[in-house]
């Protein structure tokens, strides 16, 4: 198989790191950024595989976490996203986690969202294949119409639970009564200490168990039977886009690269480059709200 370093994938640790390294650079000494040039690959493309990042949540308004939404109240996000963090103080990560479902609710997929949720239904009325592999934890690809889309860090929609592992959509506002107007991010705001029997139980007969946010937290492995897909999904691409993402979340930083080194082109849009920029053919920067619509925009030669 493609991905030959399964230790690296399915059975590594999801970690956030700049040091990781994987692939071989593109032999230029920079991407390209002729979109003319990318819309002629795009429109040849049979199966295009779309990874996507925080930063087209951050498109809908949903901070991403990192910078000056790095921290809530005086902790750093991602110490509070881990099975660690959660055993010690499942009331704080509970408020935390709160919050940030209270955050998506109510917002509304982006143009980005939207621009490849068309793209997808367009081309497969053509016979190709559009899916979405993403990071985010949000629901705004399904809700732009996406059908096709493997959420690699689970969803901030869904509860696990943590006696018999039942896993249940969840988009109750709030989530249990001692949750309500919990959660807010303020450096002074103190803690909740919600007695553990108060936070969201499952509601299975005779189980009542602690639930969590069924998400992958750092230093957990994710999902084998979701890293098939998504390895499946890297082998037959013959044109990949990597969006509004940093590329230093493992193993999903991977993912560009490893399509790269096939020879496959790979185009990257975002802010800024990233650790990975020099591994792809295309870096297209800026705003993914404006640079990707127009890169996935109906092609003169596609059937009318």
């Amino acid at each position: 198989m493609l991905l030959k370093n399964r230790a690296m994938l399915s059975l590594g640790l999801r970690m956030c790191s700049t040091h990781v390294t994987t692939g071989t650079a593109v032999e230029s000494a920079r991407p390209s950024s002729d979109m003319s040039e990318f819309r002629s690959v795009f429109s040849k493309a049979k199966h295009i595989a779309i990874i996507t990042g925080a930063g087209v949540s951050a498109e809908s308004g949903v901070p991403t976490f990192r910078g000056e939404h790095e921290k809530w109240r005086k902790w750093v996000s991602q110490d509070l996203a881990t099975p660690e963090a959660f055993s010690r103080n499942p009331s704080r990560v509970w408020e935390f986690y709160h919050y940030r479902r209270e955050l998506v609710l109510d917002k509304k997929p982006s143009a980005v969202h939207l621009a490849i949720a068309e793209c997808e239904a367009r081309l497969k009325k053509q016979g190709r294949t559009v899916v979405v592999i993403t990071q985010c934890i949000d629901d705004l690809h399904r809700q732009a119409g996406s059908k096709h889309v493997l959420k690699v860090h689970g969803s901030l929609m869904e509860t696990r639970c943590m006696s018999c592992g039942q896993v249940t959509v969840n988009k109750r506002s709030p989530i249990c009564a001692a949750l309500k107007g919990k959660g807010a991010p303020g450096s002074n705001v103190a803690d909740a200490q919600i007695p553990v029997d108060k936070l969201p139980r499952c509601e299975e007969r005779d189980c009542h168990g602690l639930l969590r946010p069924n998400v992958v937290f750092f230093g957990e492995t994710l999902d084998s039977h979701i890293l098939t897909k998504v390895e499946k999904e890297i082998e037959i691409c013959d044109l990949c886009l990597v969006v509004g993402t940093s590329s230093i979340v493992y193993p999903a930083a991977m993912f560009g690269p490893r399509v790269a080194s096939r020879g496959v082109p790979v185009a990257e849009f975002n802010m800024s480059t990233t650790p990975k920029t020099e591994y792809f053919t295309y870096h297209f920067q800026g705003r993914c709200g404006t640079t990707l619509p127009l890169a996935l925009a109906q092609h003169e030669s596609e059937d009318f």
